[in-house]
């Protein structure tokens, strides 16, 4: 069975635009991650950015990755992009993924968890009239793009389409690091819950 070339799936849905920055709702993990995938994106889409980490096992790791994304974007000359940022719920996330603590990373307690973020943000796109939404977790060389796209995909419905991407692609993985080191971005060592952080 052939890989599906995630990247160009994004070229398509932005060639059907035909220049029209549509409104896009992505769901952001992070300041590094998302600072080359909002240099990418906003060049086609109107993006804001969704801050919903539930899976943030501490409140003040999670402070801390909510502030350096919004330094970030009052930073970088972005026009207009906006950050919504739910109240932090762990206990979200734990009753997700309850009975998968154990499981190793990269398996089914990571595809709830995915599921949970995107879920949020598929719910806010519909509620807040955006066209589109995505998120910035494909920029990962650690996180399945296929797992995370098909979740995303799963959670269409006629209202709201989910654009996926691999935003790792083209050089942007590189690209989120030199910004990281231009923008002295905190660049966090685990994903962000207490599972993921136990394992090397």
């Amino acid at each position: 069975m052939n890989k599906i070339n995630w990247q160009s799936k994004t070229d398509d849905y932005i060639e059907a635009l035909g220049g029209r920055k549509a409104r896009l709702l992505l769901h952001a993990c992070c300041a590094p991650c998302s600072s080359a995938s909002l240099e990418y994106l906003t060049q086609h889409f109107s993006v804001d950015l969704l801050f919903y980490n539930p899976n943030i096992s501490a409140e003040e790791e999670y402070k801390k990755r909510l502030s350096e994304l919004k330094r970030f974007v009052e930073e970088y000359p972005f026009s207009e992009v906006k950050i919504i940022a739910p109240n932090w719920k762990h206990s979200e996330f734990l009753d997700a993924v309850k009975g998968l603590e154990s499981l190793p990373e990269g398996g089914d307690r990571c595809k709830k968890c995915f599921m949970l973020r995107l879920g949020k943000a598929a719910e806010l796109c519909y509620k807040l009239g955006y066209e589109y939404f995505a998120t910035t977790l494909t920029i990962s060389p650690l996180k399945n793009a296929e797992i995370i796209n098909k979740c995303g995909i799963s959670l269409e419905n006629e209202q709201i389409t989910y654009l996926p991407t691999d935003l790792k692609k083209r050089g942007r993985y590189i690209r989120s690091i030199e910004l990281s080191k231009e923008y002295c971005l905190y660049r966090q060592n685990f994903c962000g819950c207490e599972f993921s952080k136990k394992q090397p």
